[in-house]
């Protein structure tokens, strides 16, 4: 599943145990970063647990980013490999094959310094070995989208500032 691009726009709202406070929240995101002027982010999902995938897949398509799925460090790894650029990658610490603070290394070795890497886990010491890899932040699991949309928001205004 190495690299798979989810082309489609969230236009459901996904029960997922979301309450309508929760929902009307997210909402305000996306309408803050509409009024902003958001433009396409390219975004790196790496996660090998598939409602975490679906979860954290969804709040990026509710963001207007363009989603591309990993299941693990090394398939990340070897997208960039291939010449794929994204703006954002968000990395789960524990996979199999490479773990997300692996792969950052390695990205990072092959001079990717503008991809803003974000480090997504449950684990108490992800922050450490994160930070300690080269990621630009770290969010602790579960995501939501008040916590994603800010960083979204950051990754666009850095692109509009670079287009100028």
């Amino acid at each position: 599943m190495a690299g798979v691009s989810i082309g489609v726009k969230a236009r459901r709202r996904l029960e997922l145990g979301v309450d309508a406070g929760e929902a009307a929240e997210d909402d305000k995101v996306i309408m803050e970063l509409k009024a902003k002027g958001s433009t396409s982010i390219k975004a790196l999902l790496v996660e090998d647990i598939g409602v975490c995938r679906l979860v954290l897949s969804t709040i990026l398509l509710r963001l207007h980013c363009e989603v591309t799925l990993a299941m693990n460090g090394k398939e990340a790894v070897d997208l960039f490999l291939a010449g794929k650029k994204f703006d954002i990658v968000l990395f789960d610490k524990n996979m199999p094959i490479m773990t997300g603070p692996e792969a950052i290394v390695k990205i990072r070795a092959m001079g990717e310094t503008n991809v803003k890497m974000v480090g997504v886990s449950a684990d108490n010491h992800a922050m450490e070995a994160f930070m300690s890899a080269g990621a630009d932040l770290f969010v602790p699991k579960p995501m939501r989208m008040e916590a994603l949309g800010p960083i979204i928001q950051e990754v666009i205004n850095k692109k509009k500032n670079e287009m100028v």
